[in-house]
């Protein structure tokens, strides 16, 4: 029996060590889809529907594949959804509005099959942050590491001493909800 190729619809190293803990074999290879919100959608339905985008973008350029992986990942506060921060300005104002709130992290997760078939799915985790100094943010903002990351932090780093609690999946925080992924692969037998 031949190996079912997968590929991984993303260059985020988390996400790659994240789908090391379903699967040894799988390729790597960015999509560049575009991952612009449109307007009047629900958040959830978009991030589904970015995640199933960037798959398909990837089936697209290539052959053999049994699935690609897609997955989207945004901070919501308010219904408002907290893209990457322009820069450090940005990263110090989006902890401000985060610092002793409860906010949510949507990731759409999407497996596209060879055949063109799709499973897009939602996890949605609660978090909640400490209330946080301006000596505190400053910090963690001159570390870098809020300046890539969805909402100005990363949970798996630095960022894991701003947060009091979560209620949903750790990973999906992450950006790849291990756990849903794994079911949603074997459904689509390809693990």
């Amino acid at each position: 029996m031949q190996p079912k190729q997968v590929i991984l619809a993303s260059g985020s190293p988390r996400r790659r060590e994240l789908l090391g803990l379903i699967c040894q074999d799988f390729v790597v290879l960015p999509s560049g889809a575009d991952e612009t919100l449109r307007d009047g959608v629900p958040l959830g339905e978009e991030i589904m529907r970015l995640a199933a985008e960037k798959a398909r973008d990837v089936l697209g350029k290539t052959s053999g594949a049994r699935a690609v992986i897609g997955s989207d990942t945004m901070v919501v506060l308010d219904g408002v959804p907290m893209g990457k921060p322009r820069d450090a300005a940005d990263a110090q104002r989006m902890l401000r509005a985060l610092s002793g709130r409860t906010h949510e992290v949507l990731t759409g997760v999407a497996v596209v099959t060879g055949d063109g078939a799709v499973d897009a799915r939602l996890s949605t985790t609660s978090v909640t942050f400490y209330e946080l100094t301006d000596d505190e943010i400053a910090r963690y903002v001159a570390t870098g590491e809020p300046l890539d990351k969805a909402g100005a932090y990363g949970i798996q780093g630095r960022g894991a001493l701003l947060v009091q609690s979560i209620q949903g999946d750790y990973y999906s925080v992450m950006g790849l909800p291990v756990a849903l992924l794994a079911r949603m692969l074997r459904a689509a037998d390809v693990i």
